[in-house]
């Protein structure tokens, strides 16, 4: 078993392979991170790992309750993932690879972000980072260290395996996303775009139906760490007709976005 150190940033959310995530640093921890990343050259991948919380908070509390954007963050790499932040995460992430990391001014006019005029969510040196990540592999979580200014881990890259019937498996799923599509565009009163172009890869399509398919957290984190692409996609499937079918039924769709807790000044 080959292993390797990774930064770690945990968030409310499950990244896939070959997705884009946006990322608004604002944070002490997360800051420190991205001025490491920035000191690799533009033409080396800068990577980190990226990890669904479990248990714990994505921005560290400032109080019990509302955020309130003037108290100062609790401190520290591992603040808001208790005394074992591996107990705090899902084992199974995604390497990020950062390609393009964009220094804000610290002129205090984001402090709607995370950022207030005298710097102390900050600690003063700049504002934070707007950042455009990518991901690329899967890997499996071994360990933490919480011993720098954010955390690291041990981890080992997880190969992605065809299995049995992938090929089959991937058309009937792209057909029902297809269906599923049309259903919830008529749910939210929506004009399905037409003409769109999806992959015919069997794992490419695993990922992207996973990452726009309208589904929590723990439900996304399964699909992630599913053995091989056979898996995942017949899981898929089941979903993709189980959701179509019930949108069918259902007067309005829900906005799952507003079901995330706890709340943050993000």
């Amino acid at each position: 078993m080959t292993t390797t150190r990774l930064p770690i940033f945990p968030l409310n959310t499950v990244l896939f392979p070959g997705l884009v995530l946006p990322l608004n640093i604002f944070e002490q921890r997360y800051r420190a991170l991205m001025r490491d990343l920035l000191e690799i050259p533009e033409d080396a991948p800068r990577r980190f790992g990226v990890v669904a919380i479990r248990d714990g908070r994505e921005v560290a509390p400032t109080a019990v309750g509302m955020p309130d954007p003037t108290a100062q963050a609790a401190a520290g790499p591992a603040a808001g993932f208790g005394p074992d932040p591996m107990r705090a995460f899902h084992t199974v992430g995604c390497v990020a690879d950062a390609t393009s990391i964009r220094e804000r001014s610290g002129d205090g006019e984001e402090a709607g972000e995370g950022g207030d005029d005298d710097g102390e969510r900050t600690g003063g040196n700049g504002a934070g980072y707007e950042v455009l990540a990518t991901g690329t592999t899967r890997f499996r979580l071994l360990s933490v260290d919480a011993s720098g200014p954010y955390l690291v881990g041990e981890v080992e890259e997880l190969a992605e395996d065809g299995g049995e019937g992938a090929g089959a498996l991937a058309s009937g799923v792209l057909r029902a996303f297809r269906a599923y599509q049309k259903q919830l565009a008529g749910a939210r009163e929506r004009t399905l775009a037409g003409g769109q172009e999806l992959p015919d890869e069997p794992s490419v399509v695993s990922y992207l139906v996973a990452a726009a398919t309208v589904l929590d957290t723990p439900t996304r984190q399964r699909l992630l760490q599913a053995p091989d692409t056979a898996t995942r996609l017949a899981e898929e499937l089941r979903i993709l007709r189980r959701e179509t079918a019930l949108i069918g039924r259902l007067p309005s769709v829900p906005a799952a976005d507003l079901t995330r807790v706890p709340t943050s000044p993000n």
